[in-house]
């Protein structure tokens, strides 16, 4: 599952949880997109989800670089800082019904104790080099949230475009949507700029 790395009800508890998101995003370098929503095959974001968020940006760097990145789940943790252990769960190529378990500390908050997070994404759909869209649900103690995440990677003049639209279902996030949506937000738009920072540092050692 997606951003869920930060499904708390305050802002300053979300920001500690995702760490890089603390800095103000640099100008222009991602965007809400409203609109249609994403697709992967066919299929988007649960339509009845009140708690949702649309985003993009454009990554200077070879499509396959980004892709590699995006879907090497296991090496997460190397360039998310919010991402503390990843697994695959099956073997072999990133593909349809792959599998893995990533963790995220989630400090204390009125809600909460302190707990971690354990979130298992299921691949539901995925054209290679071109999207991906996967399920599955975040539990911590005294928490869960299920979410649908949906990722389009678009080749462009100097590199790739990436969009990213996810929602979340649960009690927690239902009790507050506004609150929700915004800790959403964060988290999606802290994920597209280390995956832009990363793929662009990639990019950049192999020219020199």
């Amino acid at each position: 599952m997606p951003g869920i790395r930060a499904i708390l009800f305050t802002v300053p508890i979300t920001l500690a949880v995702l760490g890089t998101a603390t800095a103000p995003a640099p100008a222009g370098a991602t965007h809400r997109h409203p609109g249609t929503s994403l697709t992967c095959r066919g299929e988007g974001i649960d339509p009845d989800a009140h708690v949702r968020h649309r985003t993009e940006i454009v990554i200077h760097a070879p499509l396959r670089t980004v892709w590699k990145l995006q879907t090497n789940v296991a090496r997460w943790p190397s360039w998310q800082a919010s991402v503390k252990t990843a697994e695959r769960l099956d073997h072999g190529r990133f593909r349809k019904g792959s599998a893995f378990r990533w963790m995220t500390p989630v400090p204390p908050n009125p809600a909460t104790p302190a707990t971690e997070l354990e979130i298992t994404s299921t691949v539901k759909q995925l054209r290679p080099n071109s999207c991906i869209r996967w399920t599955g649900p975040a539990i911590g103690e005294g928490l869960r949230i299920d979410g649908v995440h949906v990722w389009n990677f678009t080749a462009i003049k100097g590199g790739v475009r990436v969009s990213t639209e996810e929602t979340h279902t649960g009690a927690q996030v239902d009790a507050d949507v506004p609150t929700a949506t915004e800790i959403l937000r964060q988290g999606l738009e802290a994920w597209l700029r280390e995956l832009k920072t990363a793929s662009e540092a990639r990019t950049d050692d192999r020219r020199n």
